[in-house]
């Protein structure tokens, strides 16, 4: 996600403003707002960027039509898909194997009409790729040869729903092809892992991010599974409905990962002000993987 914001960012200090964005860059109000604010114009389609316009794809990937249009219109764009996801759909064109004789019928674990399925459906040919949203579709689907099955994931799932539905699929169709791990992006996993550590604890879990945020949402649902009371999605500090606290004594505070860290700053200063704090932070596991920048800019990723 931080990658995609510093492209962006990089493509407004190197060409000027204004700089298109096809889709919300990353599912977060206070991250869009603030790159609004710097020249950035978001955008649903290719046909609202002019004709002399710089535009950037976002994290969540596009479908292999719009980079196509991209270049059929002579735009200079800047693909910012997270390499998480790039990955799932180079293995869904492997799997593809072009359309040969190799060909393996793809099913793809995720959530209907989320950008990301958008896209990655999007890098080959209609028919090529079935979607199975949950577990009951993974026990009804009929393919057409269970024997040259493949599956992928979207990147934000649930880990425990991802894992539920794959052993479904591992046990209707033996022979079916899929990553030695699940794809789902490892600050996904990460966060998942630290609220499932803090829920059994909390009376009220608290977790930053947009009701669009699908790796958000599952947070919240995570939270809920593993033990906590209660458990709310909340955008920012302004919209915490301050009576929800009433009678919490351990509260947990997570946040999504498009969530910038100054919104849960933002709210635990708040709290401090209203309440006597302990904080205790739970670290479950580091993260210091980088992303360099894409093309043109990469030169400047240093």
């Amino acid at each position: 996600m931080d990658r995609a914001i510093r492209v962006v960012e990089e493509a407004l200090r190197r060409y000027g403003a204004p700089v298109y964005v096809r889709h919300e860059i990353v599912h977060n109000r206070t991250v869009v707002e603030g790159l609004e604010a710097k020249g950035a114009i978001f955008v649903e389609e290719l046909d609202e960027v002019p004709a002399d316009g710089h535009v950037v794809f976002s994290a969540h990937g596009v479908p292999k039509s719009v980079p196509a249009e991209a270049q059929r219109r002579n735009l200079l764009y800047l693909d910012a898909t997270c390499p998480l996801v790039s990955k799932v759909h180079r293995e869904a064109e492997r799997h593809f194997a072009g359309g040969g004789p190799e060909q393996l019928h793809i099913l793809m674990i995720g959530h209907a009409g989320h950008p990301e399925v958008v896209g990655t459906m999007g890098q080959l040919p209609p028919g090529a790729v079935t979607l199975i949203n949950d577990a009951e579709e993974a026990r009804t689907i009929q393919p057409e040869d269970p024997a040259k099955l493949a599956f992928i994931t979207q990147t934000t799932l649930s880990v425990d729903d991802t894992a539920e539905i794959v052993d479904i699929l591992r046990s209707r169709f033996p022979l079916i092809e899929g990553p030695k791990r699940e794809d789902i992006c490892y600050a996904t996993t990460n966060r998942q892992e630290a609220v499932k550590a803090i829920a059994p604890e909390s009376d009220l879990v608290i977790v930053i991010g947009s009701p669009n945020s699908s790796n958000s949402q599952r947070l919240r649902e995570v939270a809920e599974r593993s033990g906590a009371r209660r458990a709310l999605l909340v955008p920012k500090l302004e919209n915490l409905d301050w009576s929800v606290l009433e009678g919490v004594e351990t509260l947990g505070i997570s946040a999504g990962a498009s969530a910038p860290e100054s919104l849960v700053q933002e709210m635990v200063t708040a709290l401090a002000a209203k309440y006597t704090l302990k904080i205790e932070e739970r670290i479950v596991k580091e993260e210091n993987i980088n992303f360099r920048l894409p093309g043109p800019l990469a030169g400047e990723d240093n």
